[in-house]
């Protein structure tokens, strides 16, 4: 743990970059204002589930009893039949953004953490900018981006949406490096 008392403010100043140019990035006019389009008739939609209370969670639309089920006539006439997803409900009532920045901040810190972890055991102390910027950079890249690829692979989450988040990561990833690099070299 002796990481964090020697890296504890590029630690703190990247993780406040990150929350920072992020907030710019999702309030801007930027990339991300498309990515959830409207549904078709969704106060009809809404409607028709209204009835259902279904409590917040992730849902399969439809969902086999077990690997068998997923090639049984009925259940393959279902997924025919459609609509097939997955489904995100989240709790009814107004939008509060606290919790979720909150989460956002502890997560940013935690990725920041982690990079300086890997910093302090593999880059010896004095190293120069662009050596601990790579290695504090990749390893908040990675996690800022690369563990999102796999929604695209198995939850068809669109690949244009996947993609504009990898380049936030990037963004990411090189404020981090450059906190690092800055403050650590």
């Amino acid at each position: 743990m002796s990481f964090l008392a020697d890296l504890w403010l590029p630690i703190l100043v990247s993780a406040a970059l990150v929350f920072i140019v992020s907030a710019i990035i999702h309030m801007g006019p930027f990339w991300h204002r498309n990515e959830f389009p409207p549904l078709a008739e969704q106060d009809r939609v809404q409607d028709a589930l209204r009835p259902f209370g279904i409590a917040p969670g992730e849902y399969m639309l439809p969902k086999p009893k077990d690997m068998k089920d997923c090639n049984a006539p009925g259940f393959v006439e279902k997924l025919k039949r459609g609509p097939v997803g997955i489904l995100t409900i989240i709790p009814n009532g107004p939008m509060s953004m606290s919790r979720p920045l909150v989460q956002w901040f502890i997560y940013t810190v935690v990725v920041s953490a982690l990079a300086a972890y890997v910093l302090h055991a593999t880059v010896d102390p004095g190293a120069p900018y662009l050596h601990v910027f790579r290695v504090a950079g990749t390893v908040a890249f990675t996690a800022y981006a690369v563990g999102l690829w796999q929604n695209s692979i198995w939850f068809h989450r669109p690949w244009s949406n996947t993609l504009k988040h990898t380049f936030d990561g990037l963004i990411y990833g090189c404020l981090t490096g450059g906190a690092f690099g800055w403050l650590a070299a």
